[in-house]
């Protein structure tokens, strides 16, 4: 399974290659130890062999005699493995010389072919005691006179250069571990440390992302900072393509005017029958025209950082018109405080303008606009932002039952045809919201009559 985390790839690779090195550094040590160990044994075998040979002659009766004194207890101590031997070779009789430690007891000999001895007239080679200790031999041969002879031999207790390999190899291993463990928090510290600008510029494109600011803002090492250079670049090419995208949607709007008011008043001069249908046309096209003129603008501004509005002054100019438009009727506005929204005041004007005149028109006595920041779990809107606001528009007329929503969110139909209108608002709203990634709902409100509900980006008030 592909590791996607940088941190997890480092980290893992790191720690593979600390554990590969560190157990190959252990085995390393513990042989080399070993090896020194065993050296120094059959070293120490050999002095020993050494100071058997000077200590032991042959009398003027051809018997062994002497008494080496060898300095460890050991070989004083019965079953130790730590044994000296002298056997007389050839034809006369001599009993052998051995130390306390061996007593009535004997070693095994090894043929030369299984043990052959090396240019100094030495071998060495591990047998079985008769108390099942493994002893390794140093034997010699010495040459007393023509007729005496005698071979020399000294063991010591294999177990000796066990023990003490292995209590080497387990304070080495523990050791390593302590060291290896000690370095992975190291480097992951360091790993962590390091990649930490990465984390910093993460939450620089977040906020630009949840429309908090406008730039990489933030100090950046050599290896993050062209990266960063080349991000506020392009936000500030973003900036000036929608610039020209607004002057061209300006143009295009004044250029295309003219042509239709002319056709809207022509239609006035005509007959009543063709009036009414270029008159028709003429609206019906005015609405496309703007539609889709609103709908290039806000894609080429849309998830710019550009874009904000704060919510209270806006809706109060809108509540305030209406007011004086619709005198017989009670406007109610309640705003949250420093809300702001992360979109054109134009396109918030328009489409909460066409949900005040939709409720205005069919409201009995009063309407009421809501806003307030949305909760964080609304489901269906881009997990990537932050914020979002709720705008509610209600008033207490008759409203709709839920096959009527569906047909007045069609683009054109009028379910009251004795009401003025294009039958356009809606959709335009619809068109919108959709273009900046919100939600429109309709349903029936706290006081019987249409609900309609806004959900829009917002910014917070660190922001604004």
């Amino acid at each position: 399974m592909r590791i996607k985390s940088l941190t997890a790839r480092v980290l893992l690779l790191t720690t593979l290659w600390s554990a590969v090195a560190l157990v190959a550094i252990g085995l390393l040590i513990s042989n080399i130890y070993r090896k020194n160990a065993e050296r120094g044994f059959q070293d120490l075998l050999q002095a020993q062999l050494s100071s058997v040979v000077n200590a032991v002659t042959v009398n003027e009766q051809g018997a062994l005699t002497g008494n080496p004194q060898l300095g460890d207890l050991r070989f004083a101590q019965p079953k130790t493995g730590w044994y000296w031997i002298v056997e007389p070779l050839g034809t006369y009789t001599s009993p052998p010389l051995v130390s306390p430690s061996l007593g009535a007891s004997n070693l095994p000999v090894l043929s030369v072919l299984e043990a052959p001895f090396d240019k100094l007239y030495k071998r060495y080679y591990v047998v079985a005691d008769a108390f099942g200790n493994r002893v390794q031999v140093a034997e010699t041969e010495i040459q007393f006179d023509t007729d005496h002879a005698a071979r020399f031999r000294v063991t010591g207790n294999v177990a000796v250069v066990e023990d003490d390999v292995r209590n080497f190899s387990h304070s080495l291993y523990f050791a390593l571990v302590g060291f290896g463990v000690g370095s992975l928090i190291v480097n992951a510290l360091a790993i962590l440390y390091g990649l930490k600008p990465l984390d910093k510029a993460r939450a620089a494109l977040e906020r630009i992302r949840a429309g908090e600011s406008e730039r990489l803002q933030g100090e950046f090492p050599r290896e993050i900072l062209p990266l960063a250079n080349e991000v506020n670049a392009l936000i500030e090419s973003n900036r000036r393509i929608v610039e020209r995208a607004r002057m061209q949607v300006g143009n295009l709007a004044h250029s295309l005017k003219t042509p239709i008011a002319v056709l809207l008043n022509e239609s006035r001069v005509l007959e009543r029958s063709h009036g009414d249908l270029v008159k028709n046309q003429a609206e019906a096209m005015q609405g496309q025209v703007q539609s889709y003129l609103n709908r290039a603008r806000i894609a080429a501004q849309r998830e710019s950082v550009l874009a904000r509005t704060e919510a209270e002054p806006a809706l109060e100019r809108l509540v305030r018109v209406m007011r004086r438009l619709n005198a017989d009727k009670e406007f109610e506005l309640s705003v949250a405080p420093h809300l702001v929204l992360a979109m054109e005041q134009q396109d918030l004007e328009e489409t909460v303008g066409n949900l005040l005149e939709n409720a205005a028109r069919f409201a009995t006595n009063k309407v009421r606009v809501v806003a307030v920041e949305a909760q964080p779990d609304v489901k269906g809107l881009d997990t990537a932002r932050r914020y979002w606001a709720e705008l509610v528009v209600e008033d207490d007329g008759p409203g709709l039952e839920p096959d009527q929503i569906r047909e007045a969110m069609k683009r054109g139909r009028r379910l009251d045809e004795s009401k003025p209108g294009t039958g356009l608002g809606l959709s335009i709203v619809t068109e919108i919201t959709n273009e900046y990634q919100g939600r429109f709902d309709l349903s029936r409100g706290e006081w019987g009559g249409l609900r309609a509900s806004l959900i829009l980006p917002g910014l917070t008030k660190d922001v604004a």
